[in-house]
């Protein structure tokens, strides 16, 4: 009983230090970074440091935010990117909260498999992704169109038109495949501002990121052979 006692006390004391140098480290931060959001602060198992999800990136500080450091930690033993997984965790979306409507829906043979992919058209790691994603089969693909106008100044305008054609799929297909835009001024009803903002939101900020039917999201170009692994890796649970 005294034994169990004492290691109460001691998982107590463990804790209320640690709430301790929590709050430190979210007032040192705010007088650093005024108006930056600080969504979490976990002490980590390893080297006295505390991890930070400020602002939609991980970062590690020291116990009174005196010292920041930048970048993943790897495990080595087990080759596991731990600040990957984290913000895997940290960045899951949940896919009943998507408006799928506003996405372009292609279905390939069974189609029981689920992907949501944010792509700007005029983007060449989404093009390079399309034809990836043209080997993968039994699947279901949500494409929004999601124009990163600072990189593509034309994207937004381009990405109007092809949902205002009769046929988008096929206009989405036409243009990624061969440039080629269908003849309209990109004027009808279209969702392409709620999807830039809805992406600002769920803070995608590169094309292709892909979602996966667990919330999980992977962002960059994959070949098909890996996006066939996280399909099976990432199905809903």
């Amino acid at each position: 009983m005294k034994f169990l006692s004492l290691a109460l006390a001691a998982g107590l004391m463990f804790a209320s230090a640690a709430h301790a140098n929590e709050a430190a480290i979210r007032k040192a931060l705010t007088a650093q970074f005024p108006g930056a959001q600080i969504a979490s602060v976990t002490k980590t198992p390893y080297s006295g440091l505390f991890e930070v999800y400020l602002d939609g990136q991980l970062i590690y500080v020291d116990a009174k935010a005196q010292y920041v450091f930048l970048g993943d930690v790897v495990d080595l033993k087990s080759r596991t990117n731990l600040t990957q997984q984290k913000l895997n965790q940290l960045q899951a979306v949940k896919w009943d909260t998507l408006p799928l409507q506003d996405a372009l829906k292609t279905v390939k043979g069974k189609g029981e498999r689920r992907l949501v992919v944010f792509s700007d058209v005029d983007c060449p790691y989404c093009r390079k992704f399309e034809e990836e994603l043209a080997k993968v089969d039994n699947i279901t693909v949500y494409t929004f169109l999601y124009p990163v106008e600072g990189l593509h100044p034309k994207a937004v305008q381009a990405s109007k038109q092809i949902w205002c054609a009769p046929d988008r799929n096929k206009a989405w297909n036409d243009y990624i495949d061969d440039g080629k835009l269908p003849r309209n001024d990109g004027k009808c009803a279209n969702p392409v501002d709620a999807t830039i903002a809805l992406g600002q939101r769920l803070r995608i900020n590169g094309t292709p990121t892909l979602i996966f039917a667990n919330g999980q999201r992977v962002p960059g170009m994959v070949p098909a052979a890996q996006l066939e692994r996280l399909l099976a890796a990432n199905a809903r649970q």
